[in-house]
């Protein structure tokens, strides 16, 4: 199929990284990179000459061969730059978060639906091999029902100078948490607790917790200051806990089949103390994972959601059940860190109404 055409909105930190992806893509024809730093853009955009570098979004939107763009600036300009390529028909990407508020996010996805176009957030981990195959195992009941999940997100960082810890990095663990559980996240409430040992003016280390269905509960924990790096998630449930460390290339997900049985004596729960207690030591595998990158297979799914007319698998709803979250926490923060309701509405699905 003739390949769409894309532009890059933000050389800096990301942008770079989704440029040599969709310049790899037989999806999608690279056609600007857009940054108000021209010589930046100059050289994300390469020596080629195939692609054009710009500081001006208007020529960019103003270029018929330009399908869709891809943005990735500061969350703050996120809101603002979107409607505007929606508002030109162009379809959009957006790198995490959606937006710096749920207000703007949602205006993003009543935008994308009136007129029928694709918004996708890039929650880059959920396409990794290990986290579609954690999906996988999920859905077809080989952990049984979750009792928890429990994710840890550390390392010495850079101290952003206009979010948090929980805004920088929570994002990945909660679009991951979206996308394994059936249904998506459905939190009702969260609690944060976080602390700013440097002075720096914002939280630097982070702890949050999430109540599930079901008795299940998610917890959390992010650090900038940590001297070491770990990103691992533990899933238990009542058949099989799951261990996911992004940092083992030779065994990133393990399977185990240990756990604990609580036989209850009744079913009345006073007699819950007489429950006998079992521990289950079974077996430990770990699946076989292809070594595809994430943002190679996000890209294809762009472009794929695009043609087929359809939400993409991380669409703006997806994006705006995290950034619920990260607004919980902060009003919980500001709280003193009890737990602070998960607001809700009806946001309507993207591509609802056709082209």
């Amino acid at each position: 199929m003739e390949r769409l055409g894309i532009a890059v909105i933000g050389a800096g930190y990301w942008g770079p990284n989704l440029v040599r992806n969709l310049r790899a893509s037989d999806d999608w024809q690279l056609r600007y990179v857009c940054d108000l730093d021209l010589d930046r853009a100059g050289r994300v955009a390469g020596p080629a000459g195939d692609v054009r570098v710009t500081d001006s979004l208007d020529e960019v939107l103003a270029d018929p061969a330009v399908d869709a763009v891809a943005i990735a600036t500061p969350a703050a300009t996120h809101h603002g730059l979107a409607l505007a390529a929606l508002g030109s028909g162009r379809h959009v990407l957006v790198e995490k978060p959606l937006a710096d508020s749920t207000d703007h996010g949602g205006a993003m996805i009543r935008s994308a639906a009136q007129a029928g176009l694709v918004l996708m957030a890039d929650h880059t981990y959920c396409y990794t091999p290990a986290v579609q195959k954690i999906r996988e195992l999920i859905e077809e009941g080989a952990l049984g029902d979750l009792l928890y999940i429990d994710s840890v997100r550390i390392n010495l960082g850079l101290i952003q100078p206009d979010v948090d810890v929980f805004w920088d990095l929570a994002p990945h663990d909660l679009s991951i948490m979206d996308f394994i559980l059936p249904g998506g996240l459905s939190a009702e409430a969260v609690a944060a607790q976080g602390s700013d040992p440097l002075g720096a003016g914002r939280s630097c280390v982070g702890y949050l917790s999430m109540p599930l269905a079901r008795g299940a509960m998610a917890h959390v924990h992010v650090n900038w200051l940590s001297p070491t790096k770990i990103r691992r998630m533990v899933i238990g449930g009542t058949r099989r806990t799951l261990v996911w460390d992004d940092l083992n290339p030779q065994q990133r997900v393990s399977v185990y089949d240990r756990g604990v049985d609580l036989a209850a004596a009744s079913d009345d729960p006073a007699d819950r103390a007489a429950a006998t207690v079992s521990y289950r030591l079974g077996d430990t595998w770990s699946p076989a994972l292809s070594e595809r990158e994430a943002l190679a297979s996000m890209v294809a799914e762009f472009a794929a959601s695009i043609r087929e007319g359809r939400p993409a698998r991380t669409d703006g709803r997806a994006a705006i059940r995290v950034l619920r979250v990260l607004e919980a926490a902060t009003r919980s923060l500001a709280e003193g860190g009890g737990l602070s309701a998960v607001e809700r509405d009806d946001l309507p699905s993207e591509m609802a109404v056709a082209r």
